[in-house]
């Protein structure tokens, strides 16, 4: 992928996250600039095994989960930055949040768009402000602190 690229698919974001089903958040990406930006989609399906319990009758995406989907883009972007990928024994940690604030329920049927930019980055801990917005609407925001730290 070329800086300031088109897209990266799923098979592509795997080499980039630990994660997988059901955590995976990420399902494209639809533009990534290393060092500067990306922008990336979650597609919210009745389907996510998180609904059965919140809320069965009012079903909305959990708070903690926008978050978690803002850091998964958020690690792409920092994996993409160094050069780095999960099989070189490299892992992005959640290392905390500041300002992070939600403006609007997420609901099955909408689509989060994701951008994440790079505030600092020292010694192995980044900094990225990260939206969420569904259809223009920001959802959440935040600042978030991801640590890097090799697999043993």
């Amino acid at each position: 992928m070329t800086e300031a690229s088109g897209a990266m698919g799923v098979e592509e974001i795997r080499e980039y996250l630990p994660h997988r089903y059901p955590f995976l958040m990420i399902d494209k990406v639809v533009e990534i600039e290393s060092g500067k930006y990306i922008r990336a989609i979650k597609n919210v399906s009745i389907n996510e095994p998180f609904f059965n319990g919140h809320f069965p009758e009012l079903p909305i995406m959990p708070g903690v989960l926008i978050v978690e989907a803002m850091a998964q883009a958020s690690g792409i972007l920092g994996f993409y930055t160094e050069g780095k990928k999960t099989s070189d024994g490299t892992i992005y940690l959640f290392a905390g949040g500041d300002k992070i604030r939600f403006k609007r329920p997420v609901s099955p049927g909408d689509q989060l768009m994701l951008s994440a930019e790079i505030v600092t980055s020292k010694r192995g801990v980044w900094k990225f402000s990260a939206r969420a917005e569904v259809d223009g609407e920001l959802a959440a925001s935040g600042v978030l602190i991801c640590a890097e730290r090799k697999l043993a």
